[in-house]
């Protein structure tokens, strides 16, 4: 058996998690303790996990996250009146599966990004494409790729991604050709894709963000209708952090 001639060729297919287990098996002599069928099936088992550790980095990389959050550094403080049952049972990811949206509102400093992006990151786990957005930038980029005739290819771009994180939602009034960017974005994923909405106003506020009622009212039924709702309360966590 010429040892070099497959690992060369495990190289040109690109079977690197297979090529980097059988080059570690010459120095660990691990190969010794299995039988032929285990080998083989221990060699395709680190290929899969090399393939699925790529397809999370890539999801993680194109998902442009501020920072890395997960599920198990979330902070269950009783001041924060955080359900961590139904956080569990989200960190499955089937919501995403349902195309039920969330909406987390909360005053500046209460984690609210945080929470978004923790299960932004469990989705990419679980290989779903997500993206995060603030609504701002996202109004500048689509406002921008309506002047170079791009417009509805970067909408298709955001419709295909399995969950969209839109955070600091009402920072700003929402009139002119945002409202109608904004109609033209939930309405592409309504009952189709996941979004969750990240808040310093409280819910009852948004409709006065929206300068068209008519629009405002059409927006709002797809937004809030059946969503999972976060209210995060206690003190800032920001401040907290830096206290200690």
């Amino acid at each position: 058996m010429n040892t070099n001639a497959t690992i060369e060729k495990m190289q040109k297919m690109r079977l690197n998690g297979m090529k980097r287990a059988y080059e570690s098996s010459f120095e660990t002599r691990n190969q010794d303790t299995f039988t032929n069928d285990e080998f083989i099936a221990w060699l395709i088992e680190s290929e899969d996990t090399q393939r699925n550790n790529n397809r999370t980095d890539r999801l993680l990389k194109n998902a442009r996250f501020h920072y890395q959050a997960s599920i198990e550094e979330i902070n269950y403080t009783p001041d924060r009146d955080l359900d961590r049952n139904l956080l569990t049972r989200l960190s499955d990811c089937s919501f995403i599966d349902r195309h039920e949206n969330m909406i987390i509102t909360g005053c500046t400093g209460t984690g609210k990004s945080f929470l978004a992006t923790a299960l932004g990151y469990q989705g990419c786990i679980k290989g779903y494409k997500v993206l995060y957005y603030n609504l701002g930038k996202l109004f500048n980029k689509l406002t921008m790729a309506k002047a170079d005739g791009t417009y509805m290819k970067e909408l298709t771009k955001i419709e295909n991604h399995d969950l969209l994180i839109i955070d600091d939602f009402g920072l700003q009034a929402i009139n002119n050709e945002k409202q109608l960017i904004l109609m033209d974005l939930i309405e592409d994923r309504n009952q189709r894709k996941s979004t969750i909405f990240c808040s310093q106003l409280p819910v009852k506020n948004w409709y006065d963000l929206i300068e068209e009622k008519t629009i405002a009212d059409a927006i709002l039924d797809r937004i809030i209708h059946s969503a999972i709702r976060f209210e995060l309360k206690g003190e800032s966590m920001r401040k907290k952090m830096k206290n200690n």
